[in-house]
């Protein structure tokens, strides 16, 4: 596959086992090619780099406030990216997302009141349930038009569940939620009186040309006053252990009770991340750009290559750098077992709640990701020639 002179950032191969990555450390000293937690393999925009070396040349680290700047940058993005009108009060810093959503499960329910989410879903979304031993209730995500969605019809809640849990765009999935799937979220939202706590964090990566980011507070004020969108720079510039997120809440006492539930055990944002984040948003949009396109052309790689092999099934990948490949009918007890013996360390579907399922992080050099799809072969030919 040919490379685009732009992609050169994205095709480098950059040694991450020495740098303390979680990622890549899993396998210290095993053949094995790490595609499982969410950070990608990209060096970030040289802005952001050079900002972080201008902050440390300072020299002092104390204790920082958010500047108005980011801020505003803030504003401005989600008006010109997303068409949502938000007011510089709305924003509340956190150190990252997940303390988000366990926030908004202790802030916004009572010991004897329940939570709802989808399942399969991103594991820090059941983990905020039990930990804050609050009742739980699922939404089954089917396929839906080759497209992965809730089945809020198949949907009963436990007595007194006052918080459902949106993950938007889905993750796995990868799903982009419509107009109108966003709607009939909302009505099922007001039918049972939910406050909903909408996981956007994916939204800047988009690679169907034909889906848009809806933000669900975006959709009418009776939406956002219902709500908390949790968003960051992290997965969208490659910048999570900075540790830099946002809630946007537009309803005050809402926002009252988040910020209360967080004082003295959420500390602030630490001056290193502000600043990744400010340098993110004010210039990385190019970057982005290219990103995308690199992903996309990775996601239709991927995808080609795993629905040419027999048992696998990969579904359209509208979001996301993450691929929930279907492996139920390969005929193993546990998928990804199998794979991670023949050297692809993807992330277990049991972990997100359906374990005939593997999801594989595509967010890598291309060089890595054809290595991977060839081990894939090999382990898939030598289980059919064992079975034959």
């Amino acid at each position: 596959m040919s490379v685009h002179p732009h992609n050169s950032l994205f095709d480098a191969i950059i040694d991450r086992r020495q740098s303390g990555s979680i990622k890549w450390s899993k396998y210290t000293n095993q053949d094995i090619l790490p595609m499982w937690i969410a950070d990608s393999d990209f060096k970030v925009p040289t802005e952001i780099t050079d900002a972080l070396h201008q902050r440390v040349e300072h020299g002092i680290f104390g204790y920082s406030h958010a500047p108005e700047r980011l801020t505003q940058l803030i504003v401005e993005r989600m008006a010109t990216r997303f068409n949502w009108q938000i007011e510089p009060e709305w924003v509340v810093y956190l150190p990252g997302l997940v303390c988000g959503i366990n926030l908004c499960v202790r802030a916004f329910t009572d010991d004897d009141q329940g939570v709802v989410t989808p399942k399969p879903i991103y594991p820090p979304f059941m983990s905020s349930i039990k930990l804050a031993k609050r009742t739980l209730s699922t939404i089954p995500v089917t396929l839906q038009n080759q497209r992965w969605l809730p089945d809020l019809q198949c949907t009963e809640l436990a007595v007194n569940t006052t918080l459902m849990l949106l993950c938007n765009p889905l993750n796995p999935g990868g799903t982009v939620y419509r107009q109108q799937e966003l709607e009939q979220t909302l009505d099922f939202a007001e039918q049972h009186d939910l406050l909903v706590c909408a996981d956007e964090i994916h939204s800047d990566l988009i690679l169907d040309k034909s889906a848009t980011h809806i933000p669900f507070a975006s959709l009418n004020e009776q939406a956002a006053q219902r709500s908390v969108t949790l968003i960051a720079p992290s997965k969208t510039f490659n910048i999570a252990g900075l540790g830099a997120s946002m809630a946007i809440i537009p309803n005050p006492e809402l926002r009252r009770r988040f910020i209360r539930t967080k004082l003295g055990i959420v500390p602030d944002v630490n001056a290193l991340a502000y600043t990744a984040a400010q340098a993110a948003y004010e210039h990385g949009e190019t970057w982005l750009m290219h990103q995308t396109e690199y992903l996309r052309e990775n996601r239709d790689l991927l995808t080609t290559a795993i629905n040419a092999m027999p048992y696998l099934k990969l579904h359209p990948i509208e979001a996301t750098y993450l691929a929930w490949i279907d492996a139920s009918a390969l005929p193993v007890q546990n998928p990804h077992t199998f794979f991670e013996r023949a050297g692809i360390g993807m992330s277990p579907g049991a972990d997100f709640g359906n374990k005939q399922f593997i999801r594989l992080n595509f967010a890598c050099s291309r060089t890595i990701l054809e290595e991977a799809i060839t081990r894939m072969e090999t382990a898939i030919a030598r289980l059919e020639s064992t079975a034959n």
